[in-house]
C-alpha cells in the first residue's frame, strides 16, 4: 500500500512521499525496509531513527525523522491498530453451515455466517448475521449470539446465554455454567439450582479459559465495551458495567457489582456480594472484601 492511500486511511497528514510502498506493520524492534511503525514516547525516539522502518506514525512531526516518511496522527496508538486492521484482518468469507456441524431442528443461523465441522447449535439457539462459529463449539438451547461475532474453538455456551453484537470469545471459554451456589443442610452441601441467565453487551472480548457462571436467578451480565483477559473467573450474578478492564487471573465473587469504567489488574480477587464504583483502578493481587468508592 502506498503511503499517500495510507495517510487517507488513517487520516493522516503526510510529511515525505506519497509513492513509498509499505509492505508491513510493525513495532520498532522489528521493524524493516518497507514497515510502517509508531512512535509512543520520547524514549524511542533514537530506536526509531535508527530504524530500518520506512515510515514512522508520529503525534508531532520530528526533524530526527527526517529520513523517513511521518504520518502525524492524534493517537499513534489507535493509528497503528488500524493499520494492522488493514494490513491483517481479512473478514472471513461466509461459508454457512459446513459439513460435520451438528445443528439441531429449531435452530435459527442467520446468512452470512459460518458454521464449522464439529460445532453443535442446540434447538432454539440463534446465530446472528455474520457470526463465525469456529469447530467444536457447543450452543445450547435457547443461546443467542448477535450479529459479527467469532466464537473462537471449544467454547461452551450455555443455555440461555445472549450474547451481544461484535462479540470475540477466545478458545475453552465458557458461559453460563453453573454458579457455585450451595446450602449446608444436615451435614452436607446441598446444591442450589442455578436458573438463571448470562448477558454479554456489544463490542465485548472475552480471554481464552474465561468462566462467566449462570445467575441463581435473575443475570449475570457484562456491560458493553467490556474486555476481560485470559483465565478470568465471574460468578453467579454479577453485574459488570461499560468498558472496563480485566486482566488475566481476575476472580469475582458472586452478586458483585462493578461499574463503569472500572479496571482491575492481574489476579485481583473480589468478594462475593461486593461493589466498585465507575472508575475504580485495583492493582495487581490486591483484594476487595467491601466496597470500593468512586476515584480510588
Amino acid at each position: 500500500m502506498k503511503t499517500g492511500e495510507l495517510a487517507k486511511l488513517l487520516s493522516a497528514e503526510l510529511s515525505g512521499s506519497s509513492e513509498e510502498e509499505i509492505s508491513s506493520v510493525r513495532g520498532v524492534s522489528d521493524a524493516s525496509e518497507g514497515s510502517l511503525t509508531f512512535l509512543t514516547g520520547k524514549k524511542y525516539i533514537s530506536e526509531i531513527a535508527e530504524s530500518a522502518a520506512s515510515a514512522v506514525l508520529v503525534e508531532k512531526f520530528y526533524d530526527r525523522f527526517e529520513s523517513k516518511i511521518q504520518l502525524k496522527v492524534p493517537n499513534p496508538v489507535f493509528a497503528f491498530a488500524r493499520a494492522l486492521e488493514l494490513f491483517y484482518i481479512k473478514k472471513e468469507t461466509p461459508k454457512g453451515i459446513m459439513k460435520g456441524a451438528l445443528v439441531e431442528n429449531g435452530a435459527n443461523i442467520e446468512e452470512k455466517s459460518s458454521v464449522y465441522p464439529n460445532a453443535y447449535i442446540c434447538s432454539g439457539a440463534e446465530i446472528g448475521e455474520g457470526t463465525v462459529i469456529f469447530p467444536n463449539v457447543y450452543l445450547g438451547k435457547g443461546a443467542r449470539t448477535g450479529r459479527n461475532c467469532v466464537i473462537y474453538p471449544g467454547v461452551v455456551i450455555r443455555e440461555n446465554v445472549m450474547i451481544g453484537n461484535d462479540v470475540i470469545i477466545h478458545a475453552n471459554a465458557v458461559i453460563g455454567s453453573d454458579g457455585f451456589g450451595y446450602v449446608p443442610e444436615a451435614g452436607r452441601h446441598y446444591k442450589i439450582p442455578q436458573v438463571g441467565a448470562v448477558k454479554i453487551g456489544d463490542n465485548v472480548e472475552i480471554g481464552a479459559g474465561v468462566t462467566i457462571d449462570r445467575a441463581t436467578t435473575g443475570t449475570t451480565s457484562i456491560g458493553d465495551g467490556t474486555k476481560i483477559d485470559n483465565l478470568v473467573q465471574i460468578g453467579h450474578n454479577v453485574r459488570i458495567g461499560r468498558h472496563c478492564i480485566l486482566v488475566a487471573q481476575v476472580a469475582i465473587g458472586g452478586s458483585t457489582v462493578i461499574g463503569d469504567y472500572v479496571v482491575l489488574g492481574g489476579q485481583v480477587g473480589v468478594a462475593d456480594h461486593a461493589s466498585i464504583e465507575s472508575g475504580c483502578m485495583v492493582g495487581a493481587k490486591s483484594g476487595i472484601m467491601g466496597t470500593l468508592k468512586k476515584g480510588i
